[in-house]
């Protein structure tokens, strides 16, 4: 099989490599679509923060599972899945705790284990969720992962019906938690520099919208009557994490989902006197916000907005990793196909 195999900082190869065997517990899944992020393009251009070199990359894909290994029923050869990538213990305390993103041993697929950008790729069949029965096709699978990852940072912020929520920042992790926020019943106010990623935001349930740079966001919520229960600070920015600190009122909860540059110097003491509610967030529980993630991408029939075109492996890193890694991305997804030879449109019809 040919996958995309990276050896350092800036050496990325696509190159032959044997099918793996699926071991105890394990099951082969040939890859139909896998998905590229922000991880991914720091791990390949800036530095090696999570992977273990050499490693395949990916961690969003979804595929077909073409064997098991011993001991695996479930899911089936056959069947359509998505993988969770993220490998806990089971018996550390976080895992009995249900926070299995939080294992004291936790690892990824596609970091310190051979990923999905690739022919085939071996998942734990425990983080594996067969999905043949969704009706959505593969490349609207291949967003399972990072939706699971916006449904986990909304489930952490405890937003509900009948509450206001801002986001900042719609981006590829930005416009799923619009999704699932607006999910909830939430009234949700979405902050960008781009008008039409403003469009796009509306398109995904947001009630309103602010471009950043025009009028201050506390102004805005104030002629719009919000009183925002929950802020999520998805740009990574200081400009947009400081007109999350101006906004938010005595009570607020506040989620900074993007990774901030530098130090940015915080005020604990308004925060202590102000009751803020500050949450972290990182990846997903796969038990819970995987079937959740799923179910979400099934209430749109066209998903083409955020990821429209699938390109090849030969592809990457010109077509998707540079561009993220300079903030040039023409989708706000980019979905590669390992067996496709040429770019082709994606397709989210729904049988």
């Amino acid at each position: 099989m040919r996958a995309a195999v990276l050896h350092d900082v800036g050496d990325l190869r696509v190159e032959d490599r044997p099918v793996p065997q699926p071991g105890p517990g394990e099951v082969l899944i040939r890859v139909a679509v896998c998905g590229v992020c922000g991880s991914d393009a720091t791990e390949f251009g800036r530095g090696l923060v999570l992977a273990r070199p050499p490693v395949t990359l990916g961690h969003e894909f979804a595929g077909v599972v073409e064997a098991v290994g011993e001991g695996v029923t479930a899911p089936p050869v056959g069947a359509t899945v998505v993988s969770g990538a993220g490998i806990s213990c089971g018996e550390c305390k976080p895992c009995r705790q249900g926070r299995t993103n939080l294992c004291r041993t936790y690892s990824t697929i596609g970091f310190h284990h051979d990923g999905g950008l690739a022919g085939y790729v071996v998942s734990p069949a425990a983080i594996t969720l067969d999905v043949s029965d969704s009706g959505l096709s593969p490349d609207t699978l291949g967003l399972t992962q990072p939706m699971a990852i916006a449904v986990h940072a909304v489930r952490r912020s405890g937003l509900a019906a009948g509450q206001d929520a801002v986001i900042v920042g719609v981006g590829g992790i930005g416009a799923f938690i619009t999704v699932a926020a607006a999910a909830t019943g939430a009234r949700v106010l979405v902050v960008d520099l781009n008008d039409d990623r403003l469009e796009l935001a509306t398109r995904l349930g947001a009630s309103e919208t602010l471009k950043a740079g025009t009028d201050p966001l506390a102004q805005r919520l104030d002629e719009l009557g919000m009183d925002v229960d929950v802020f999520f600070e998805v740009s990574g920015s200081g400009p947009g994490l400081k007109s999350v600190l101006e906004a938010a009122r005595p009570g607020a909860t506040i989620v900074p989902v993007g990774i901030q540059r530098g130090e940015p110097e915080l005020p604990l003491g308004r925060w202590t006197l102000n009751e803020y509610t500050i949450l972290g967030t990182v990846a997903h529980v796969f038990a819970t916000d995987f079937p959740e993630a799923v179910r979400l991408l099934g209430t749109r029939s066209d998903w083409s907005d955020i990821a429209g075109e699938v390109i090849p492996l030969d592809r990457l890193a010109e077509d998707a990793l540079q561009p993220l890694l300079e903030g040039r991305s023409a989708q706000i997804k980019t979905l590669i196909d390992p067996w496709a030879t040429d770019s082709r449109p994606a397709v989210h019809s729904r049988a």
